[in-house]
């Protein structure tokens, strides 16, 4: 386990448990503590499922890859399966990462694929920093295998969410979705799409959207805690999924690479399809959360 701390945030990683940022919290002008990412409440980071708090990679593709194939038009192949309908969030969530660099504010994780079925082979590094103001996290993967591949990457965010708190963020457009997620097309919006104004977020149904296109900037504010997160991410990943449970206390905003889907499904990929990467190149991107008193 790391901890790493500057100004007012303190974060938890545990480089053996996923990579997982599993806690930040963030102490306000006036000295109260927020949890600006959802806290794990007692539960401990683990492989076997995904984490329903922190935040963590998904690589070398970001959400789902129905029936575990990943088809990108010129190769088609199956990974590992890790969910009942397929493969989800990739690998790097469920391995172990080697800590490169450490300091209080500062650290580079990585972690290598070098065996398996399918062709995958690649080297990931994440860099988590922080300063005064929020945590920036820079993520990048290379592919080692011999040939081409599609690659994808994300992070998975879980962010508070109480009954009057509000997103506000702008997309071009979304998938489609039919059922179990899978696209069945996609959408343009002429006004930024559902969360354009503010407007409380939880929902008495699940909340599910694959954005297309966004302008890279996602705002959080919960009123009753006095409390707001700018959630901000690189053009690589204008892609975002949103999603929650309906009335959950969480709420999630994934900045990724592609849309839900693509390794799959062709309307996903028609949509916003994985990157076809050589050999020693490298696909990359960041993101940043930054908190401060409503």
């Amino acid at each position: 386990m790391l901890e790493l701390q500057a100004g007012g945030l303190d974060a938890v990683i545990h480089p053996e448990m996923g990579g997982i940022v599993s806690a930040l919290s963030w102490r306000g002008p006036d000295g109260r503590r927020h949890d600006v990412l959802h806290p794990p409440a007692g539960r401990q980071p683990g492989t076997a499922s995904p984490n329903f708090f922190g935040t963590w990679a998904m690589l070398p593709f970001a959400n789902r890859a129905f029936d575990c194939v990943v088809d990108d038009g010129d190769e088609r192949f199956l990974v590992p399966q890790n969910d009942p309908g397929g493969a989800i969030h990739g690998f790097g969530w469920q391995a172990a990462w080697d800590v490169l660099e450490y300091d209080r504010g500062h650290t580079v994780l990585e972690h290598r694929r070098t065996t398996g079925e399918d062709p995958y082979r690649y080297r990931a590094r994440q860099e988590v920093v922080l300063d005064e103001a929020g945590m920036t996290i820079r993520l990048k993967i290379t592919n080692e295998a011999p040939t081409a591949l599609p690659f994808g990457i994300g992070h998975h965010p879980w962010f508070p969410c109480a009954a009057d708190t509000s997103l506000v963020m702008r997309s071009k457009g979304a998938l489609v979705f039919g059922e179990a997620f899978r696209a069945t097309g996609q959408q343009a919006f002429a006004d930024g799409g559902p969360y354009a104004e503010a407007r409380p977020f939880q929902a008495k149904t699940v909340t599910a959207w694959s954005f297309l296109g966004w302008d890279g900037t996602a705002r959080i504010e919960t009123p009753s805690t006095g409390l707001a997160v700018t959630l901000t991410a690189s053009a690589d990943l204008d892609c975002p999924v949103v999603w929650a449970p309906a009335g959950a206390d969480f709420l999630c905003v994934e900045p990724q690479s592609h849309a839900i889907g693509a390794p799959s499904e062709p309307a996903a990929r028609a949509a916003s399809p994985l990157r076809r990467v050589a050999p020693g190149e490298t696909l990359e991107g960041w993101l940043r959360i930054a908190p401060e008193a409503l």
